[in-house]
C-alpha cells in the first residue's frame, strides 16, 4: 500500500511538469521510479505509466527521455508476461479435455483390436508466442458515440471553434481522447435543441468555447475531455454551473450578503408586533406610513418583515 502511495506521488509530481511543461527535477523522479519494484497491479492503479510517457514527450533533456524509455521498457515486460499467463490458463483446460478424448477413443480402438494398451505419450505444449514489445505504453483513450457529418459551414466552423478550446492545453494529449470527435458530439447536442444555427443556437456555443478556453477554470474542460461532464450534459449547463469553484464560492458569499442586508434593512418606521408576515408568519415587523392619496383618505401603511424581509402593503 505504501508503494502504491509514493508511486502515486510521483507520477503527480509529473503531470504537473507536464501540465506546467517545466521538467526540471525530472530525471530524479525517474530514478526514484527506478529503485522501485514495480507490480503489475501499481502499474494498473496508478497509470505511472502515462505520466513518465507525457514527461519523456515534454523534456528535451537526452537523458530524461533515455531513463523513461528504460522504464517503459521494463514495465511492458511485466504486461507482456501477464498476458501470457493469461493465455496459457485459458489453453490448459481445452489441452486437457483433448488429450482425454484422444486418451478414451485410443483405449476403445485397442479393445476392439485386441492388442494391448500402449502408453499415450503426453502432447507437446505449444509455446504462446508473444507479443511484439513496443517503446511506449498507449495511452488511455475516452470514446464518444459517433456524430453525423454536417456539411453546414456554421455548423462546421462552430465545431472547429470547439476543438480550438479543448486543445488550450495539452491535456487532451495526456487523456488520450479525439478533441474533433468530442466537439462535434457537442454542438450537434446543441443543433438538435435548437434545430437551427439561429441567434440563440450562436449564443450557447460562445459561451461553452469561452468557458472551455477560461485559464482560470480548467477542471471544466478537463472533466469534458475525461468523460466525467457528458457531451449532452456540457450542451446544456447554464453559466452557474460551468463557474469555477472559486467563482461559485463568491457568488454564493455575495448572495448570502444581500439576503443579509435585505432582511436587515429598514425604512426608518416603527417595529410592532401587531402584523403577521404571510411568509415566514413571523411578528417581528417594521412599518411606515406614507400619503399616497388625497388629504381626506387615510394613509397608506408599508410593512417590512424583519425575519425574511418580506414586504407588504396594508390598506
Amino acid at each position: 500500500m505504501a508503494k502504491n502511495q509514493e508511486v502515486e506521488r510521483i507520477a503527480k509530481k509529473l503531470d504537473k511538469m507536464v501540465h506546467k511543461k517545466n521538467t526540471d527535477g525530472a530525471l530524479d523522479l525517474l530514478r526514484e521510479l527506478k529503485n522501485i519494484k514495480m507490480s503489475l497491479e501499481t502499474l494498473q492503479s496508478t497509470r505511472v505509466g502515462m505520466s513518465v510517457n507525457a514527461v519523456r514527450k515534454q523534456s528535451s533533456e537526452e537523458e530524461v527521455q533515455t531513463l523513461a524509455k528504460a522504464l517503459i521498457k521494463s514495465w511492458k515486460k511485466l504486461l507482456d508476461g501477464s498476458e501470457e499467463k493469461e493465455k496459457k490458463k485459458e489453453g490448459s483446460p481445452v489441452r486437457s479435455s483433448s488429450t482425454s478424448k484422444d486418451s478414451g477413443s485410443s483405449e476403445k480402438s485397442t479393445k476392439q483390436s485386441g492388442e494391448s494398451p500402449t502408453t499415450p505419450t503426453s502432447p507437446t505444449t505449444p509455446t504462446t508466442p508473444t507479443s511484439p514489445t513496443t517503446p511506449t505504453l498507449p495511452p488511455r483513450v475516452t470514446s464518444f458515440p459517433p456524430a453525423p457529418v454536417t456539411t453546414d459551414s456554421v455548423r462546421n466552423k462552430c465545431r472547429e471553434l470547439l476543438v480550438a478550446a479543448l486543445q488550450t492545453d495539452d491535456d487532451h494529449k495526456t487523456i488520450g481522447v479525439d478533441c474533433e470527435h468530442l466537439a462535434a458530439q457537442i454542438e450537434e447536442e446543441i443543433y438538435q435543441e435548437f434545430k437551427s444555427t439561429d441567434m440563440k443556437y450562436k449564443t450557447r456555443l460562445r459561451s461553452r468555447i469561452s468557458n472551455l478556453k477560461d485559464q482560470k477554470n480548467p477542471d471544466l474542460r478537463r472533466n469534458v475531455l475525461c468523460g466525467n461532464i457528458s457531451p449532452q450534459r456540457i450542451a446544456s449547463m447554464t453559466a452557474e454551473d460551468m463557474a469555477s469553484a472559486e467563482l461559485k464560492q463568491i457568488r454564493e458569499t455575495l448572495t448570502k450578503e444581500s439576503i443579509r442586508e435585505h432582511q436587515l434593512s429598514k425604512m426608518g418606521g416603527t417595529e410592532t408586533d401587531m402584523f403577521i408576515c404571510n411568509k415566514c408568519h413571523g411578528k417581528c415587523c417594521t412599518y411606515t406610513q406614507v400619503q399616497t392619496r388625497s388629504a381626506d383618505e387615510p394613509m397608506t401603511t408599508f410593512v417590512l418583515c424583519n425575519s425574511c424581509g418580506n414586504r407588504w402593503k396594508f390598506c
